[in-house]
């Protein structure tokens, strides 16, 4: 190596250095205008030999084009959520859960500040950062790794490295930043982010990353979500190895010896999280020990081994202007009080949900009443009371519709309901939201089509039908206000796009009563084909792991409809993807159709190796013991699910013979 490049790599070095000191460790050594003639220097180095510049270099951290489009990538492991608590009972519960689930272990705890920003992964490969995404729908997300990659403190190249590295973050914007990002917005003639969270989100998935990297963003690591690194024993052995590569941790993060601990860390943080630069709004508890959080599990959405403890939320009083009924896809109406603008938790509101009927009558809440409302888990706003001594003397009591408000239809309570419903069903309101549950990001992602633009298609008589989406011509768009051709190019371009979308997406954006996305890709695996799934009984759907009686009868339910099975036969006939080609395997499937439970620590494999390779034959691992499992695999220290096991006398495997067993 020439005294040149050994002069520039040893530069690169140094400022990578400077900025973990400042960025990371909040420890500069150097003051900004000895950073910037380092800096200097490397541009000047780098123009002399330009084709010593590597894409990892500090200065091109932002040298990255504008895209068209945000590319979707699915995620190595899903980013599930969490389930919520908000008081010291659910938390005492979730390890009483925990405690019974591998009962007679110590149980420790780690507990972090739950950052109020936007999820993100980031993978490494060989040291380098290859990609960024939104969390999306767990599953899949959104290419960002341009933008990611004008965070100062997201390391672009880290040292000693496994081949494979995928961490997990929450991207943020500090609290007083927020107003200069908002008045460069009101300069360009943009709306303000109604929060630091929204503006977090927003400026992450910019399409020009040189405006992304005009925004503060900053960003906390809080998890390894894949790596081929030795086998970590614990989530805080985790972190540590996460600061060792140059990742900026939250510094308050703690290990607490108990439930005990981990309520106190909680309750300390309840006043304390106010005084940060940056948005919580609440802790999140995990279980240490990572044996033990494979052997608790998870179920569809969220870990068992984790959960959020939401701080209490923030209260305001003001008038009710109005009572709004709002009419949802399903038909649903739910009541919404207008309220005179309060701040509440740093954001001004101007309504909150009464939820239903019921709801309404419980709180006695009237036009004119002077309510009591809070943020639900610091996000939704709900009415919580009404103080009945300002109540006006003229005040009536609401009434419930007996109408619905769009359509004039009839208003019903179905038995065992406490909502009403409209019964039209063509209900225009329904109509709209239908379309856009069937537009929306988890469904087919049509990212032109938002509420307004939905409402033109249907006030114009365009789209009777969420099928009708595909047959939309330019010439009647151009008609619309605010469409020209460009942008009704745009509209028709991304419709035709989201063709390609997987069949379990189309599924989900049915809108089928109880059939999310992951019920949705639960039904696809079994049948490969909406036609099948539209023609199985409830027998059979019920038959599927992960189905139980009342998704199956809503699904007998909704294809019984003949304008339902009309719509599958229209939305076939304008070139949608209905099936889904199986991934032909030229291996063995020695576990075909078996069900297989894990429980303990496997000598070798780690709980994802074993999986992976059961699957790989054809069998399939799910949580829970049943009559359905056919073997429960043990290692040390098993739990709860052996006895189980045994009880069922269902069949029990060591690592040794599972290994026989796939080799077969």
């Amino acid at each position: 190596m020439d005294k040149f490049v050994s002069e520039l790599e040893r530069l690169r070095q140094e400022i990578r250095r400077h900025d973990r000191l400042y960025y990371v460790d909040d420890a500069p050594e150097i003051s900004d205008a000895e950073f910037d003639k380092l800096m200097r220097r490397l541009e000047t180095m780098e123009k002399e030999r330009p084709d010593l510049i590597a894409p990892d270099s500090p200065t091109q951290r932002i040298d990255w084009d504008p895209a068209n489009h945000l590319e979707t990538v699915k995620h190595i492991l899903p980013l599930m959520s969490l389930d919520n608590s908000f008081n010291e009972e659910d938390l005492r519960a979730f390890d009483a859960r925990v405690r019974k689930q591998i009962p007679n272990q110590e149980i420790e705890y780690v507990c972090e500040l739950k950052i109020d920003g936007f999820a993100v992964s980031l993978i490494y490969k060989n040291g380098f950062l290859t990609l960024g995404a939104t969390r999306g729908d767990g599953q899949t997300g959104e290419d960002i790794t341009a933008n990611l990659g004008t965070i100062q403190s997201v390391p672009p190249r880290i040292d000693d490295a496994p081949e494979l590295l995928e961490v997990r973050g929450e991207v943020y914007i500090p609290t007083a930043k927020l107003d200069e990002v908002n008045a460069q917005r009101e300069a360009n003639d943009e709306a303000p982010f109604a929060n630091p969270r929204n503006a977090a989100a927003g400026s992450a998935r910019l399409l020009d990353p040189k405006i992304a990297a005009s925004r503060p963003l900053n960003i906390f690591i809080y998890s390894i979500g894949k790596w081929s690194g030795p086998r970590l024993r614990t989530h805080a052995e985790a972190l540590d190895e996460l600061e060792r590569f140059g990742f900026r941790l939250n510094p308050h993060t703690k290990l607490r010896r108990s439930i005990d601990e981990a309520v106190e860390y909680c309750h300390e943080w309840e006043k304390e999280h106010l005084k940060l630069p940056y948005e919580t709004d609440g802790v999140v508890v995990k279980v240490n020990s990572i044996a033990q959080q494979e052997e608790l599990g998870a179920t569809a959405k969220a870990p068992r081994w984790a959960i959020s403890y939401k701080f209490p939320s923030e209260k305001a009083v003001t008038k009710v202007q109005e009572i709004q009924i709002q009419v949802g896809r399903t038909g649903v109406l739910t009541p919404r009080a207008v309220l005179e603008p309060v701040e509440v938790s740093g954001v001004m509101v101007s309504h909150a949900t009464l939820h239903n009927m019921d709801e309404v009558e419980r709180l006695g809440v009237r036009v004119g009443d002077t309510a009591r409302i809070e943020r639900a888990g610091g996000v939704i706003p709900r009415v919580i009371g009404v103080l009945i001594d300002l109540r006006p003397a003229d005040s009536k009591p609401f009434e419930p519709p007996t109408s619905c408000p769009v359509c004039g239809g009839a208003a019903v309570r179905l038995p065992g309901e406490a909502a009403l419903r409209c019964v039209n069903p063509s209900c225009e309101a329904q109509l709209k939201r239908s379309v856009e549950h069937f537009a929306g990001r988890p469904a087919m992602n049509i990212d032109t089509l938002g509420p307004k633009r939905i409402a033109q298609l249907v006030d114009a008589g365009l789209v009777k039908d969420v099928a009708d989406l595909y047959i939309l011509e330019p010439k009647p768009l151009t008609k619309l206000e605010r469409m020209g051709n460009g942008t009704a190019g745009n509209l028709l371009h991304a419709v035709q796009k989201s063709k390609e979308q997987d069949p379990s997406r189309l599924l989900h954006g049915l809108g089928i009563p109880f059939v999310g996305l992951t019920i949705a890709e639960l039904l696809l695996e079994e049948f490969a084909s909406l036609q099948a799934v539209a023609a199985a009984s409830m027998e059979t759907l019920e038959g599927v792991h992960g189905i139980g009686e009342k998704v199956a009868a809503s699904v007998v339910q909704y294809f019984a409809l003949p304008a339902n099975r009309e719509r599958i036969d229209r939305l076939k006939e304008y070139g949608l993807t209905l099936e889904r080609e199986k991934e032909e395997n030229g291996g063995p499937q020695p576990l075909e159709g078996m069900a297989f439970v894990m429980t303990g620590e496997l000598p070798s494999l780690t709980r994802s190796e074993a999986k992976t390779r059961i699957e790989e034959a054809g069998g399939r691992v799910t949580s829970s013991v049943s009559k359905k499992t056919a073997y429960v695999v043990v290692g040390a220290n098993p739990g709860s699910k052996l006895a189980r096991a045994e009880a069922l006398d269902i069949p029990i495997l060591d690592e040794a013979k599972l290994l026989k067993l796939l080799d077969a």
